[in-house]
C-alpha cells in the first residue's frame, strides 16, 4: 500500500534558554510573550541578561535605565546593571 501526502502543515514552538526567571521582572511578561513595545515575540525584542543574572525584555530594560529613578541599577536586586557578555 502506497501513501501519497497530498498537503500537510508543520507547526514549531521555540523558548528563550533562561535558566531562572520565567517573567521579565518589569512588564511581568513570559519571555515567551512580547514586551508591551512588540507585537511579535523573538529577535526584534531579545532577551538581556545581566552579570546579576536576572534577565528582562531589552526595551523594558532599556526603558527602565533610561529614567533618573532607577540610577543605573538592576529593578529586582538593586545591584548596577552590566549585561553579560554573551
Amino acid at each position: 500500500m502506497k501513501v501519497h501526502v497530498q498537503k500537510y502543515s508543520a507547526v514549531a514552538t521555540w523558548k528563550w534558554d533562561v535558566a531562572e526567571d520565567e517573567v521579565c521582572g518589569i512588564c511581568r511578561v513570559q519571555f515567551d510573550g512580547t514586551c508591551p513595545s512588540c507585537k511579535y515575540p523573538g529577535e526584534d525584542c531579545p532577551l538581556l541578561v545581566g552579570k546579576c543574572g536576572h534577565s528582562f525584555h531589552m526595551h523594558c530594560i532599556f526603558d527602565w535605565i533610561g529614567t533618573e529613578s532607577s540610577k543605573g541599577l538592576c529593578p529586582m536586586c538593586r545591584q548596577k546593571f552590566e549585561f553579560e557578555e554573551s
